[in-house]
């Protein structure tokens, strides 16, 4: 017994009938076969874009890990902004610094500098986490 089929009348235009027939040349293929498998994939994908289907799950991961970053930045700046409110209100009531003061001071500062450029070229931070592309943090 053949599965329960309706009757459907519909025009085409020139150009893709002849399409229709090329591709119905098949004996194993019929028209309506080709027809319903073209309608049936339309509706599943209901109009979605083929660029979506294929890098929509790749570009949600992506705003999902610059979401992460983002946050991470935001927490470092307010860190920073709140370590150096603090170093400030610290310092604030010491004299003004001499040469020899600013000297050590600079002299700090430029091995600090160098600490960082050392910690970032090899990867590692000082707070247990390993960075580049990949990696976990």
């Amino acid at each position: 017994m053949k599965p329960h089929r309706i009757r459907h009348q519909f025009l085409l235009e020139p150009e893709l009938s002849e399409k229709l027939d090329n591709l119905s040349r098949d004996p194993s293929t019929t028209k309506s076969a080709v027809v319903a498998k073209a309608v049936e994939a339309f509706i599943d994908r209901r109009g979605e874009n083929e660029l979506d289907r294929r890098y929509g799950v790749r570009l949600d991961r992506l705003s999902r890990d610059l979401g992460h970053v983002r946050r991470d930045a935001e927490m470092i700046l307010e860190s920073l902004a709140l370590f150096i409110r603090f170093s400030i209100t610290l310092h604030a009531h010491t004299p003004a610094p001499d040469k020899a003061t600013q000297a050590i001071a600079q002299e700090r500062f430029d091995k600090f500098v160098e600490q960082v450029g050392r910690q970032i070229a090899s990867g590692k931070h000082s707070f247990g986490k390993e960075s580049g592309v990949g990696g976990k943090g």
